[in-house]
């Protein structure tokens, strides 16, 4: 275990947190907030304790598997203790674990909040709130590869570690030259998107934080009703780009290349989009007696597919009163998520059709026991570890999920309001139903019960094994 080069990287990440506060201590300033100094303090903290941890660049800069696992998973606690420190000098959460559990949602574009009335709340503060779903949505250490020079070692290994999807690839050849593209493709669809919200005539401060909130496909709002009080413009376009960042950015790339062929190949998407299209038209059939108008229920329907199957958590309505065929599609979206190599969370499209072709592959060897078939995807075949892998994710997802909601049943709450606050945190999508609904909070909850789901938002993120890897004793053993 190469210690010294995980304490160096988790110390780069510090002082780059500290940088991302500067637009937050900025906009206290603007407004003129006392905020202001709650985010020179944060600051301060943040880069003074990255200088101390990097102050001396190690002799052996080499990254492993291993390295990379612990280094991504230290980083993001790092950041989410420290990132929480500004909801506590402004006193907008008094107790540290609900600071923590409001920055973890942030950073890993969760959106579920433990604050009532987020409108009372400093604009400064809001800023921060959205802008650390920006920045987790594509991932600190990917970033931090694309402006910083990390020579030495397999820095795809933090890539793998931190990348959503169950197989993570080069675009180019350089692990650094691949940061740089998905950054370059993600900084100028957020672009796109604001150009797109300020046509529609609102604030530059709605424009941006509802941007940062699409784009990493995590949902904090900074209207107590969400989505719901903006045009009907401003809603069809977040409904618009929050599927398009629930999107393999590989097809971006593809289409950039012009390998048009390529992008059309893949089978991932092709699913996503007619799950998505099958969703909304179930949907609307089901709620259009209770909106009335078909193309309410079309425009509600589509806003909340989009925003769950992608685990951004906006809401544009109470979904929770919904009928039950609706709700119920929306818990089978949260479990199935966006695409792999997206910002958007849950199990993954790719991993399900991994899934569906395992199940057929194993029928017909029962059928025809002396018979090779591989598994194919995309028109290539899938390597066998990659297949493990996704088999053994699955196992570990179930367990995870099944004592996480086990230990939340300690609350005396409601079975579904336990199942649900699981399935949104787990899957990084922020809202559930009943007590933890779109209208609702997650304060409700005890003290234990906000650790298990930090824990749980943290480890959908991650991608689960990350963070399992900290708590393997041969994780730290010196080989």
């Amino acid at each position: 275990m190469n210690t010294s080069m995980i304490g160096y990287t988790l110390g780069r990440v510090l002082k780059l947190e500290g940088y991302f506060m500067i637009p937050s201590a900025l906009t206290a300033i603007l407004y003129g907030e006392d905020a202001v100094w709650a985010f020179l303090i944060s600051m301060a903290l943040c880069m003074g304790s990255g200088h101390l941890m990097a102050r001396k660049r190690p002799e052996n800069r080499v990254f492993y598997v291993r390295e990379g696992f612990v280094s991504v998973a230290l980083s993001w606690i790092g950041l989410s203790v420290m990132g929480g420190i500004p909801f506590l000098l402004t006193g907008v959460l008094t107790h540290p674990v609900d600071a923590l559990f409001e920055t973890v949602s942030g950073f890993t574009t969760t959106g579920a909040s433990v604050i009532a009335d987020v409108e009372a709340i400093p604009k400064s503060v809001l800023f921060w709130r959205s802008f650390t779903h920006w920045i987790g949505g594509m991932g600190v250490l990917v970033f931090l590869l694309t402006i910083l020079p990390m020579d030495g070692g397999s820095y795809m290994n933090l890539m793998k570690a931190e990348s959503p999807g169950p197989q993570v690839s080069r675009l180019v050849s350089s692990a650094k030259s691949t940061a740089k593209i998905l950054y370059g493709i993600y900084i100028v669809m957020t672009l796109i998107q604001v150009a797109f919200m300020l046509a529609g005539r609102i604030p530059l401060f709605d424009a941006l934080t509802l941007t940062f909130g699409t784009a990493g496909t995590g949902g904090f709002g900074i209207k107590n009703d969400s989505m719901a009080g903006y045009s009907t413009y401003i809603q069809v376009v977040v409904t618009i780009f929050m599927i398009l960042f629930g999107v393999n950015f590989n097809v971006y790339f593809f289409l950039l290349m012009r390998k048009a062929k390529q992008a059309l190949q893949m089978e991932e998407v092709w699913w996503y989009f007619i799950i998505i299209a099958f969703s909304i038209l179930t949907i609307t059939c089901n709620i259009r007696g209770f909106y009335g108008s078909t193309q309410e229920s079309l425009l509600q329907a589509a806003f909340q597919v989009g925003s769950i199957i992608t685990t951004t958590g906006y809401s544009s309505c109470d979904f929770n009163l919904w009928p039950e065929l609706s709700r119920t599609i929306l818990v089978l979206l949260m479990l199935i998520g966006a695409c792999a190599g997206s910002t958007g969370g849950g199990i993954k499209v790719s991993r399900l059709i991994l899934l569906v072709k395992t199940v057929h592959k194993e029928l017909h060897q029962f059928l025809h026991p002396r018979s090779i078939r591989k598994i194919q995807i995309d028109g290539k075949p899938v390597p066998h570890e990659v297949v493990r892998m996704t088999n053994v994710y699955m196992v570990v997802y179930i367990l995870i999920f099944a004592g996480s909601v086990l230990l939340l049943s300690l609350d005396e709450l409601d079975l579904i309001t336990n199942f649900t606050a699981v399935a949104a945190t787990f899957n990084n999508i922020g809202p559930g139903l009943n007590i933890v609904g779109p209208s609702a909070n997650f304060s409700v909850f005890s003290t234990l019960s906000k650790l298990i789901l930090s824990f749980d938002m943290l480890a959908g993120r991650l991608e689960i094994f990350p963070l399992l890897l900290l708590f393997v004793k041969d994780t730290w053993k010196k080989f």
